[in-house]
């Protein structure tokens, strides 16, 4: 079982395809690992793997060992550079150190990255069951699977095998398969999809640990106002209704998106603020913006104090077991 070094497992759930559950899985990956949590990340959206393109490791490659396959390393252990505000004085994230994160997706054993994946249900099945025993995971604190929407083939595979692998309860002995975080849009048809997920989710036994409401707006890269371009409560209507828990609301920035297609630094307006820290930088980055590790310029993200609120949240909640 490839799953004896996990300590617990969140899955990434949504019935709707195209709300963003790999952006959200990508981000929450992130945060942890700067929580200073080791993460691994499994994508099994067998027939859109984007994982590997959403961390800028499209072109690295699985490598084959005794027993299974070595996942990709994003980044490793370390501390990074140290971070200054606009006046020059260290702020509360300079020099401190983040865990380890590593990700294993069908996309790098594809030949190509255009391949399409042309498979029945059974070839499903199987890729799934083999992703979760032969997988040689490091010791993680978490492992994060990315899952396809609906409630299919992969979804039905991948329950089986953790329900019969794993403890509904903290165990020193078997992988805590804590719940579920469920990603969805504004849109009522998009609301009306994700709620057969929870339904799903209830009727599977699978403990949702919250709600995300993605692409609730538009942060404008001029000037930082966000717009509701798509609505907005819907996600929160949902949970309340199905009494569940609200983690938030998460605006679509470019600029993130620029971190992701280009790689990036995040940069924005003089004076822009959230959840009361600036975000506006006067320092110079090297050359155009690109260098550095992507988690440490996703640090100067927009979204990444939203996270880091979600995540401290789920961890309260779990009991804080790390």
């Amino acid at each position: 079982m490839g799953l004896e070094n996990v300590r617990n497992i969140i899955l990434v759930l949504s019935g709707k395809g195209g709300v963003g559950k790999s952006s959200i899985t990508t981000q929450l990956a992130l945060t942890l690992s700067l929580q200073g949590h080791t993460v691994g990340v499994l994508d099994i959206d067998l027939t859109g793997p984007s994982i590997p393109r959403f961390f800028g490791i499209e072109e690295a490659k699985v490598r084959q060992a005794p027993g299974g396959w070595v996942p990709v390393d994003v980044h490793t252990k370390q501390t990074l550079p140290s971070r200054t505000q606009t006046n020059g004085e260290a702020n509360g994230q300079a020099g401190h150190e983040v865990g380890a994160l590593s990700c294993m997706s069908l996309g790098f054993l594809l030949r190509d990255r255009g391949d399409a994946v042309i498979w029945r249900g059974p070839k499903k099945t199987a890729m799934v069951r083999q992703f979760l025993t032969d997988v040689l995971w490091p010791e993680l604190d978490y492992l994060l699977i990315d899952t396809p929407p609906g409630t299919s083939d992969e979804h039905i595979s991948l329950l089986e095998t953790l329900l019969k692998n794993t403890s509904p309860t903290p165990s020193a002995s078997l992988p805590f398969l804590a719940g579920a975080v469920i990603v969805t849009t504004p849109q009522a048809i998009s609301i009306s999809d994700v709620k057969k997920e929870l339904n799903f989710c209830r009727k599977t036994s699978i403990r949702v640990l919250g709600v995300v409401e993605n692409m609730a707006g538009f942060v404008c890269p001029n000037c930082s106002e966000c717009t509701n371009v798509f609505s907005k409560g819907g996600g929160e209507i949902m949970a309340r209704d199905f009494e569940v828990p609200f983690l938030g609301s998460v605006p679509i920035d470019p600029a993130f998106v620029m971190l992701v297609e280009e790689g990036i630094r995040p940069q924005y307006p003089e004076g822009t603020k959230i959840d009361g820290q600036d975000l506006s930088r006067s320092e110079e980055h090297n050359g155009d913006g690109k260098a550095g590790l992507f988690v440490d310029k996703y640090r100067d993200c927009s979204l990444y104090p939203l996270f880091d609120g979600f995540v401290r949240r789920l961890l309260q909640d779990l009991g804080n077991r790390t």
